[in-house]
């Protein structure tokens, strides 16, 4: 299944297309002082590791714009300038040689500063954000309407008409809030009203997992009514996580292409041979840093593991001091419980090595029929219902007949 994606204009943010039908890009920023060349690269480079495809970092000073002069040319990926209230900045930034600048409208209030920072950088062919705050309109919009959908959009309606006077349109929007029902108002309204490529973020969106669980709801939300086209998860955390969480939110959705394991593990029950939770954890430590595009499951019993999880590409699961490897379903190995994680690793390291129509030729000898009887010996102990459903049914009818 896929989503069908609003139509934007495409633009280029360095070696990157945003908008234009080019896959959704994640974004995150560095939290190092930007005039700490050495300490800012090596935040990039981590970034562009766990999956940013643009970073961004702040101008806020003439030291900073010196940084990012050395930084830009050294940088894996597109920088785009941070500016905040000095329109001097950006022209400096400008100047650095960076990718984009984001302004926010709030801000840079003046026109004419405005209007030249747009000229600049029409003449050297650089886009810009605008982002839109919900904290901070300008003060004769928000007096007027308030902190509403509206005023969002109203605000960045107010900064493209500035930079269409001075024929400027390699833009791109936000307008984000750290409401999540007001973002994503504000994103659906704006997409009503422009074709440029849209930046989605919650704003000041917190500590994880509180911060995890709004920035996706607002931009997954918009994501599956084919709104957006290029993110950040903006959390009070590493921003490793950042760029980490964008990524797998557009895996998960389809809309990028797995780079990273998926891990997927039965929330356990009556029948688990194993603490699902463990095992879990310690898969997923194990698979993190291995650039492994595959769906690998954790499975707490042999009975309906291997079923259930079919449809991923590798798993395990527990039973009789035991552990069930398997592909796409198919018993390939048996292995002590004790090396459940290392042997689901080294299938997954050879699995994508190789494919795999090759492991499930290399499968043990004999596997199927001894993961077979470890599970024909559960359903002796456990039987049919672990958990007493039918028994449970039966009193309730009883106390309601």
């Amino acid at each position: 299944m896929t989503y069908e994606r609003r139509a934007t204009r495409g633009i280029m943010v360095g070696t990157v297309p945003v908008g234009g039908g080019a896959p959704v890009s994640v974004q995150s920023m560095t939290i190092t002082r930007t005039a700490d060349v050495d300490a800012t690269l090596a935040q990039i480079f981590e970034l562009a590791g766990a999956g940013a495809d643009i970073v961004r970092c702040t101008c806020n000073d003439p030291e900073a714009a010196v940084g990012l002069a050395q930084i830009v040319p050294r940088s894996p990926v597109p920088i785009v300038a941070d500016i905040h209230y000095h329109y001097q900045l950006a022209l400096a930034a400008l100047d650095a040689g960076v990718a984009c600048l984001r302004l926010n409208p709030g801000n840079i209030r003046k026109p004419a500063q405005i209007k030249l920072v747009a000229e600049e950088a029409k003449a050297r062919g650089v886009p810009i954000r605008i982002g839109v705050n919900a904290g901070s309109l300008d003060r004769d919009i928000e007096d007027k309407l308030g902190t509403t959908p509206e005023a969002l959009v109203a605000s960045a309606q107010r900064e493209l008409a500035y930079f269409a006077e001075v024929d400027f349109h390699d833009v791109k929007i936000s307008v984000k809030a750290s409401n999540v029902p007001l973002m994503i108002e504000a994103y659906r309204q704006l997409s009503e009203v422009v074709d440029h490529p849209l930046h989605l973020g919650v704003t000041e969106a917190g500590p994880p997992p509180a911060g995890l669980i709004k920035a996706t709801a607002g931009i997954g939300a918009l994501l599956a009514e084919g709104i957006g086209d290029t993110i950040r998860y903006s959390l009070t955390a590493d921003p490793v996580e950042e760029a980490r969480a964008g990524r797998q939110l557009l895996e998960a959705m389809g809309l990028r292409e797995r780079k990273t394991v998926d891990l997927i593990a039965c929330p356990s029950c009556g029948r688990a041979e194993i603490d699902v939770i463990r095992v879990a954890k310690e898969a997923e430590a194990a698979l993190a840093d291995r650039k492994l595009p595959i769906q690998v499951a954790v499975m707490g019993c042999v009975v309906n593991g291997p079923g259930e999880a079919k449809m991923a590409d590798l798993g395990i699961a527990a039973g009789r001091g035991r552990g069930h490897l398997f592909v796409k379903g198919k018993i390939v190995r048996v292995v002590a419980e004790a090396d459940m994680v290392s042997a689901l690793v080294d299938e997954a390291e050879k699995l994508v090595a190789e494919g795999v129509e090759a492991r499930l030729a290399a499968a043990d000898e004999g596997a199927e029929a001894e993961a077979e009887l470890d599970r024909r010996a559960l359903l002796d102990i456990q039987g049919d219902d672990p958990n007493a459903v039918a028994q449970r049914v039966q009193l309730i009818r009883k106390d309601l007949s």
